[in-house]
């Protein structure tokens, strides 16, 4: 335990020092609240996928993951860290992030330790996510009825995710080269349609869940 305590202090810092970043380039540098979402959003995964490097039990990442919900709740209740929460629509999708933070390391642990489990979810999250997100503002089209996105941005996320899904699949497991296009696609989209019709950022909560669903059933 006192290991984890050593490795849970120097995440913490990590993701402090995260956050302090995108506060200087959001106040300082006038850099715009949508971008220093993304590079905490990007930076967070990163930092993340430490987590079944130095961490041995699920209880450190909930004390972890807990600590930074409150982080998170406090800074939407007094109005700080504005380089994540001074946007001008509803989202809940920084309260969400470390509560599936820890569900991916708790289906990580429960699952025999299959890091598929922890990384597939988490880099979804943080590469998929920002690629749709930046395909729907660079190339617009088929705006979608209800909400903001569109289907340039939902294309953006499903091929991204096909590529991550394949890659990790083809390092971290032993399935044929048929079994891991046919599951990567599955993957890509199913995940690219919550994606689509998750708003109000529970899309941090329900990618994660299908995710894990997924791989439950094919490995």
């Amino acid at each position: 335990m006192k290991v984890d305590l050593i490795a849970i202090s120097l995440l913490a810092v990590s993701f402090l020092f995260l956050f302090g970043m995108t506060e200087l380039l959001y106040h300082r540098f006038k850099w715009k609240v949508e971008l220093t979402r993304k590079i905490a959003h990007i930076g967070t995964g990163i930092i993340t996928l430490l987590f079944p490097i130095l961490l041995t039990s699920h209880w450190s990442v909930l004390l972890l993951s807990s600590s930074f919900l409150l982080l998170l709740s406090l800074s939407m209740r007094f109005n700080f860290l504005q380089s994540i929460n001074d946007i001008d629509r509803t989202s809940y999708g920084s309260l969400l992030y470390p509560i599936s933070v820890y569900g991916c390391f708790y289906a990580y642990d429960s699952f025999n330790q299959e890091i598929l489990f922890f990384y597939l979810p988490i880099l979804t999250l943080a590469i998929c996510d920002p690629i749709a997100a930046l395909a729907g503002k660079r190339k617009p089209f088929g705006k979608y009825k209800r909400g903001s996105k569109s289907l340039s941005g939902t294309l953006g996320f499903m091929g991204s995710c096909l590529i991550l899904s394949c890659i990790l699949m083809w390092m971290l497991t032993d399935l044929n080269t048929f079994n891991i296009i046919l599951y990567s696609a599955v993957v890509a989209v199913l995940t690219s349609l919550t994606e689509t019709i998750s708003g109000k950022g529970f899309d941090n909560l329900s990618i994660p869940l299908i995710v894990i669903i997924i791989l439950k059933f094919i490995l």
